[in-house]
């Protein structure tokens, strides 16, 4: 395929050759804010509209029960043998699944007996994307890609991801798997968008200089970039009246009301404006989208197509100023 296709809906998974859409399908909210049908049609209609990431992770569905997502996606997917083919699997792994001793964290024996629990769970023998939900301090990383490795090697793992991390985990990763002479880190799932910039520091340019690409997840803030205001006024809200958003909205109140103002006199919509700026960010790859309606669907398949002018860009800067003196560590604070 041409690369040409990375100035579409597509792009490269970091410096790997797979391609990717640039909307990925998060699952954070199966299982308990989605109904499973409704979910099951979801994801029909996002890999109808192109978009061929699934996004999930083993703790997702801690609603119902630890692992309930998985064992939803890996129903949506046996509905046909072609759809597997169709779609990069994305799970990960790190968090805690239970009270028992050692069901947590990213230590070798973890990895490895969690990775075959997923692989049960998605009724799968493989998964395209195997991430590091967050780090772990404790264990080094010679350890993590001692499993890793281990995984790759038996064909039940194609890359490795992470999420969450900083920069210098980032640098620490990707130099230890170079001793080792393996791949590394292909991707990095952060939190970004206008009210969170603080990834332009050294997460992005960290995974710029090892080759990852980054997938913004939490693009609208947990719904605080949506219209927000304009929905808890018109007792619409869900998400936005709850969560990160309801954390955010109190120190960000005038922000958000300028934004809004902003949004309206330009006459796009928040959720598509603010989606739009992150897929418009040098280094971001991409984001996790998380949909909890077929209009949300197609709201963020509208804001993949918006086009920011330098002046709307630099009015948003405005509003949603960047961390220090904007641009990346250390001349974000020294200049």
């Amino acid at each position: 395929m041409s690369d040409d296709l990375e100035r579409g809906p597509y792009v490269r998974l970091g410096r790997s050759a797979t391609l990717v859409s640039r909307l990925w399908l998060g699952t954070v909210n199966f299982s308990g804010r989605v109904e499973d049908a409704d979910a099951m049609r979801l994801m029909d209609e996002a890999l109808d509209r192109g978009i061929n990431c699934v996004d999930t992770a083993d703790i997702y569905g801690w609603r119902v029960h630890k692992g309930h997502t998985e064992e939803l996606v890996g129903r949506w997917l046996a509905r046909s043998g072609v759809r597997r083919e169709d779609v990069l699997l994305a799970t990960k792994v790190g968090e805690e699944m239970s009270e028992r001793l050692n069901d947590g964290g990213l230590s070798a024996r973890h990895i490895v007996a969690a990775c075959e629990r997923s692989l049960r769970r998605l009724n799968v023998d493989h998964v395209d994307l195997y991430q590091m939900h967050r780090v772990d301090r404790a264990a080094p990383w010679d350890e993590i890609w001692q499993a890793m490795d281990q995984l790759v090697a038996a064909g039940k793992v194609s890359y490795v991801g992470s999420s969450n991390f900083a920069g210098w985990n980032i640098a620490a990763a990707q130099e230890c798997a170079a001793r080792r002479q393996s791949f590394g880190l292909v991707s990095e799932q952060c939190l970004y968008n206008l009210a969170v910039r603080h990834a332009d520091l050294e997460v992005l340019p960290a995974a710029g200089a090892y080759g990852l690409g980054v997938f913004a997840w939490s693009p609208l803030h947990g719904g605080l970039l949506s219209g927000a205001l304009r929905k808890l006024a018109a007792g619409t809200a869900v998400k936005s009246a709850q969560g990160r958003a309801q954390q955010l909205l109190p120190g960000m109140r005038s922000a958000v009301e300028a934004y809004e103002r902003f949004c309206g006199r330009i006459g796009e919509d928040p959720a598509e404006v603010g989606l739009a700026w992150v897929l418009s960010r040098p280094g971001i790859s991409g984001a996790v989208i998380g949909p909890r309606t077929t209009e949300q669907l197609d709201s963020a398949l509208r804001a993949r197509e918006l086009v920011l002018g330098e002046a709307e860009l630099a009015e948003l800067d405005a509003i949603f100023p960047a961390v220090g003196s904007g641009g990346r560590a250390p001349e974000a604070w020294t200049t």
